[in-house]
């Protein structure tokens, strides 16, 4: 079987509220999706999905997209889709960085094997180890009486994991994690996320400010090496997300001993071949993981489904359902989510076909010579 030809769809995806806020200075009303699709000369398809989130929140940025895969194609078009290891190899010596664009790419192919295969991604990733995800649902940096409806309002649909958007002013912060402290009930838990927001003093004086609320402090500043500070002087559990890129930082995490919950975003790290190795990597060191991705729609939603449903379960913190926060679609079925937790398509490969209607004409194809 060959690569014979890849395309790329984009649509915008408009946040379900209006304006997204979160950390410092970051302000998101609606990002710019990408869907992959790679065609083979056996006749399957498969796709992928990513969608970063433009400006300084990552490298990656939706308009680049189609660049980076124009520029990966030739590298990757006559190759056998199925074999996932050749297919990330001839990608990072193609070019350096671009995890998102080689995610989305990565993930079609994951899709193609487990269609040729007749089976669903998770088996090919190990087996279902998690049989219902549990979720956690945003609670946006929002006026107090707001947030508190929020978090009864998803209380009620079966969530039990809330995380409280933090970052953009330290000492309100304080007030607004005690708060949420407060409201939980027996048997639920709140995180903390400043998504890199808070200046290391900022960061050392608001956790030993919060330290008897139990509540998880997650990506309180900028860079690893800030995190690390931070960690060593906190006495609350700690999750680190955006600074998790790639296997040389999850060795160093695992070694410095620097958080309990590591969150693996698929594009961030390049796809389920990459994001694979650092969780089992995570497991064997005994943390627990969160299966996510920055944004998306159904395809990126059936993607992390896939991921976490192969997860061991005692090492699965939470995952996500990303449509949740979104007013469009990039595929025609639905994320399988009942009572705060997200289930997997036992079809074979994603279990996921892409609303083509929503997605209209592609901006790059290019087909084998």
């Amino acid at each position: 079987m060959k690569i014979t030809a890849i395309s790329v769809y984009q649509r915008g995806l408009p946040y379900v509220d209006v304006t997204y806020e979160w950390g410092r200075g970051h302000i998101l009303s609606e990002a710019l999706t990408s869907v992959v699709e790679i065609e083979t000369d056996a006749g399957f398809k498969g796709y992928g999905e990513t969608c970063p989130i433009d400006g300084n929140y990552l490298p990656d940025h939706g308009g680049g997209i189609p660049a980076a895969v124009a520029h990966l194609a030739p590298a990757i078009l006559g190759l056998d889709p199925r074999q996932t290891h050749v297919i990330e190899l001839a990608m990072d010596r193609r070019l350096l960085g671009h995890s998102a664009a080689k995610a989305a790419l990565d993930i079609a192919c994951w899709d193609i094997l487990g269609k040729a295969t007749d089976l669903p991604i998770y088996a090919l990733l190990g087996g279902k180890m998690c049989d219902g995800a549990p979720m956690y649902r945003v609670i946006p940096d929002k006026a107090p009486t707001e947030s508190d409806a929020l978090m009864q309002k998803y209380r009620g649909q079966g969530y039990r994991q809330f995380q409280i958007k933090v970052g953009k002013d330290w000492k309100a912060d304080i007030d607004r994690i005690h708060r949420a402290a407060d409201l939980l009930q027996p048997g639920e838990t709140a995180f903390a996320d400043a998504n890199r927001g808070w200046k290391v003093n900022e960061a050392v004086q608001l956790v030993r400010a919060v330290r008897d609320t139990n509540v998880m402090i997650e990506q309180p500043c900028f860079t690893y090496e800030e995190c690390l500070h931070v960690r060593r002087r906190c006495d609350l559990p700690m999750k680190l997300d955006e600074v998790i890129s790639d296997q040389t930082i999850a060795r160093r995490l695992i070694a410095d001993q620097a958080c309990e919950v590591a969150c693996l975003k698929l594009s961030n790290l390049g796809g389920l071949t990459k994001a694979r190795r650092v969780r089992d990597m995570m497991c064997e060191a005994g943390l627990s993981v969160v299966s996510e991705d920055t944004w998306g729609g159904q395809i990126t939603t059936a993607a992390v489904a896939h991921f976490a449903a192969s997860t061991p379960v005692d090492h699965l913190y939470n995952s996500t359902d990303l449509c949740a926060y979104v007013t469009k679609r990039t595929g025609v079925e639905d994320p399988i989510v009942r009572n705060g937790k997200l289930f997997v398509s036992d079809a074979p490969g994603l279990g996921m076909t892409p609303d083509f209607a929503s997605l209209s004409a592609p901006v790059f194809v290019s087909h084998a010579t």
